[in-house]
């Protein structure tokens, strides 16, 4: 399945169903295809999409069923006969050559922080519900930002501390620093003994919110890729004696697959290693579900609907807990990776 997703293209897919590329409206990191009055949006290199005129997306086998209408079996067998296929329209020129890391640098300094009743705050604190303590904790480690039209921007450093791109999350808006690099977002000590990898910046504040104030925890994010930058950065973090790598990645295949990652990156560095599966699909989600929960306690009401309510938290306190995997299953330490 893995190996399909990385050899098929969306715009494969798309093409073989009759779909023409808009050339005018599209962007490299999204492609946006017609075929009469449909539109499909191609991103994150040809590995996602979504329709803008409902709420349908996915990957490329979500694409497959949804064009086709067909089950599961017959978009893998559609997605597997284009192994190899050649895409018609030429491919897009990078921009990352022509700029200057100084010019990145000089981007970043240029954006305001962001603070109380700002864009980025609102988006952060009221819509990704990410606590206020968090968000200034974050503004002053100086990895936040000001993006345009209310968005945030997250900072990914490099092993020397430098600014080399940023993750862009808003309302309307979701995609990385044009030219800049993906290494890692960083969110708490440098000097930590204990570090979780989560695949955005929103998911690591989210986590560090969830567990509560650590003093040797370092939150870091990949900005949902993995680079050749991003996996020495980790493979020299991994490096420190005494160690504990957490793979709090996503609760779906590609969260599996880069816990893999790093459970071979520890065994590579003799550290301890632990996989913090989210009980939602990414820690954001279990963040607002436990927000949701205590906003709805506080609302008071009749006994009726309080007992209700009650029933229904004591029954989802787990739910929004981060849940280890069970012992055994896939934990590790310097003596040795446990296999599954």
């Amino acid at each position: 399945m893995e190996a399909l997703r990385a050899k098929v293209s969306c715009e494969a897919v798309l093409e073989q169903a009759g779909y023409e590329i808009d050339l005018k409206e599209s962007t490299r990191r999204a492609v946006k295809y017609r075929c009469g009055g449909n539109i499909v949006i191609v991103t994150h290199d040809g590995r996602g999409w979504f329709d803008p005129l409902s709420d349908e997306k996915g990957d490329v086998f979500g694409l497959a069923m949804f064009l086709e209408g067909v089950p599961f079996p017959s978009a893998t067998e559609a997605v597997a006969s284009l192994v190899g296929y050649q895409l018609s329209r030429p491919e897009w020129r990078s921009s990352r050559s022509c700029v200057r890391p100084e010019d990145i640098v000089d981007r970043w300094r240029s954006r305001p922080t962001p603070s109380p009743g700002s864009g980025a705050w609102r988006y952060l604190c009221r819509a990704r519900w990410i606590p206020t303590a968090i968000a200034g904790q974050a503004v002053r480690e100086g990895v936040l930002r000001e993006g345009p039209f209310r968005s945030m921007w997250a900072a990914h450093v490099d092993s020397e501390g430098r600014v080399v791109g940023w993750e862009e999350r808003g309302p309307d808006w979701r995609g990385f620093a044009t030219g800049g690099s993906k290494v890692l977002f960083r969110f708490g000590p440098s000097d930590a003994f204990r570090i979780c990898v989560t695949e955005a910046a929103i998911d690591a504040m989210s986590l560090a919110a969830l567990e509560g104030p650590r003093e040797q925890t370092l939150y870091l994010s990949t900005g949902g890729g993995w680079s050749p930058a991003t996996d020495a950065a980790l493979a020299k973090l991994a490096a420190r004696s005494g160690l504990t790598l957490v793979a709090a990645t996503d609760a779906n295949s590609q969260g599996d697959v880069y816990a893999e990652r790093l459970r071979a990156l520890a065994e590579a560095s003799s550290c301890d290693w632990q996989r913090l599966r989210p009980p939602a699909e990414d820690w954001n989600e279990v963040l607002q579900n436990r927000e949701r929960e205590k906003r709805e306690r506080k609302t008071g009401g009749n006994n009726e609907a309080c007992r209700m309510r009650a029933g229904r938290i004591k029954g989802g306190t787990a739910r929004h807990a981060p849940a280890l995997d069970p012992a055994g299953h896939e934990a590790g330490s310097a003596e040795g990776v446990m296999k599954d």
